[in-house]
């Protein structure tokens, strides 16, 4: 009997693989391969079984948002007048575009998130047309991310 994704383990190839991929994306499957000392299908194999039990979640490119024009990254933390509310405000979260990370979190704020934006008044207009008119969010209180000092995967041990 084959197992289901989320029952597969990784092992130490795997690791290998995803550390060479952490480092740079854009390595061809046969540089890891021949480096590993493996054949390219067996990096094929790997690769597809790692999508597969979601070690590996899309494959996305990584823009510098200042050079396309959003200068203004801000986190903001929200206020929820009930936690019962969350499921329904994170759908309505999910269609403003400058939203891009959201997390439910324990402490002061119901939930953390990292929006974009092109400036200080698209920031406002966010904040006052968007976000606090959200039925269930009581309130919000942001910050205005200077430099961002780290920013990376975590690595695998």
């Amino acid at each position: 009997m084959q197992k289901a994704p989320e029952d597969l383990e990784i092992d130490k190839l795997d690791r290998e693989i995803l550390s060479i991929l952490i480092e740079d994306a854009t390595v061809p499957y046969t540089d890891i391969a021949k480096k590993l000392l493996v054949s390219g299908g067996t990096i094929h194999v790997r690769m597809k079984k790692l999508q597969e039990m979601g070690v590996i979640r899309g494959n996305n490119l990584n823009i510098n948002p200042a050079r396309v024009g959003y200068d203004v990254c801000a986190f903001l933390g929200i206020y929820l007048n009930k936690a019962s509310e969350y499921k329904d405000a994170v759908k309505e979260l999910e269609k403003i575009p400058e939203m891009v990370e959201m997390h439910y979190t324990t402490g002061t704020y119901s939930m953390f998130a990292k929006i974009l934006c092109r400036d200080t008044k698209h920031l406002r207009e966010v904040l006052n047309e968007k976000i606090q008119v959200i039925k269930g969010v009581q309130r919000t209180e942001t910050f205005i991310s200077l430099e961002e000092s780290i920013k990376r995967q975590i690595k695998i041990i």
